[in-house]
C-alpha cells in the first residue's frame, strides 16, 4: 500500500514577525479530523500540510492565516498571501513560539488593555477598516462578517501577536547600545539628503531621539533574522503537501524609513 512519503524542504528565512508582519498570530487548537463513511469514501474535514518539531500544521491553519492577512498594514495595495506564503510565515511564529515556551521567559502576555488599544488602533487606523467604518459597532460586525472573521478570533490573534512582539523586545533590544556618532552619521548620511534645496531641515537634537529608535530597530531587525535564520535550519520542517513547496527563495524585507522625515520634524 503506497504512502504519501513527507518532503524534506530547507525553507527560507520568513519576513519580520512583528512587520508582517511579520509578525503576525497563531491560531491555536484547531480540531483536525476526518469522518469515514462505511458506503463511501471517506470524507476529509481538515489535513496536515506541515509538520514543525512534532507540531502539525494544518490547511485549515492557512486559510486562517490568509483571513488575519486583512488586519495587517501594508504600504502597498492589499494582495492577499498565498499558501505558500501564510505556510511560510505560520512555520516561522510556530518555531518563535516553541522558543518562547521553552525559554519560559516571564510578563510575556499583554494586557487587556494593551489588546484592546491594538484593537482601538486597527478599528480607526488600518485602512480598509477606516474605508468599511470600523470604527462603529454595525461596521466592525460587517466588516469581520465580510473577511470571515469573529471578534474573538481577532482579539486572540492580537494578544498573541503582542506576545511575540514582548519576547522580541525582552530577547533582542536588551544591551543594544546607539553612541551619538551613530545618531549624528545617520542624520548627515540619510535623512539630510531627503530633503530638497529650501525645504526646512529639522535640527539634530530635535529629530534624534527617532533617529535613534530606527538604530535600535535595524539591530534587532539583525539579530532577530540571525536566530530565526537559525532556528529554522536547526528545526525539523516537513512538508507534507508537495504544492506548497516555495518556488523561489522569497525577499527579506527590511523597515522602511521613510516616514522619518514626517516622524522626526514633528
Amino acid at each position: 500500500m503506497s504512502q504519501h512519503t513527507p518532503i524534506r524542504i530547507e525553507l527560507s528565512r520568513g519576513a519580520r514577525v512583528w512587520l508582517f508582519a511579520a509578525l503576525l498570530a497563531a491560531a491555536a487548537g484547531i480540531p483536525c479530523c476526518a469522518q469515514a463513511n462505511s458506503s463511501a469514501s471517506p470524507a476529509v474535514l481538515d489535513r496536515a500540510v506541515a509538520v514543525v518539531n512534532k507540531h502539525v500544521i494544518l490547511a485549515s491553519d492557512l486559510d486562517d492565516e490568509i483571513r488575519l492577512s486583512v488586519l495587517d498594514a501594508n504600504d502597498v495595495p492589499q494582495r492577499e498571501l498565498t499558501r505558500q506564503q501564510a505556510l511560510d510565515q505560520i512555520i516561522s511564529r510556530t518555531l518563535i513560539e516553541q522558543q518562547i515556551r521553552q525559554e519560559d521567559m516571564p510578563a510575556i502576555e499583554p494586557s487587556p488593555e494593551e489588546v484592546n488599544a491594538r484593537l482601538h488602533e486597527i478599528r480607526t487606523e488600518l485602512p480598509v477598516c477606516v474605508r468599511q467604518n470600523c470604527a462603529s459597532d454595525e461596521g466592525w460586525k460587517v466588516f469581520l462578517a465580510a473577511h470571515g472573521l469573529t471578534a474573538e478570533r481577532v482579539e486572540a490573534y492580537l494578544r498573541y501577536r503582542l506576545e511575540i512582539l514582548r519576547f522580541i523586545e525582552q530577547r533582542f533590544r536588551q544591551g543594544i547600545q546607539i553612541s551619538p556618532q551613530q545618531i549624528e552619521s545617520y542624520y548627515h548620511d540619510t535623512l539630510l539628503p531627503e530633503y530638497t534645496p529650501g525645504e526646512t531641515i529639522p535640527p539634530l537634537d530635535q529629530v534624534a531621539p527617532r533617529i535613534q529608535e530606527i538604530l535600535l530597530q535595524q539591530q534587532v531587525d539583525l539579530l532577530f533574522d540571525n536566530w530565526l535564520t537559525n532556528l529554522r535550519q536547526q528545526g525539523d520542517v516537513e512538508l507534507l503537501d508537495s504544492e506548497l513547496a516555495p518556488q523561489t527563495a522569497p525577499a527579506t524585507q527590511t523597515p522602511s524609513t521613510s516616514n522619518t522625515r514626517e516622524s522626526g520634524s514633528q
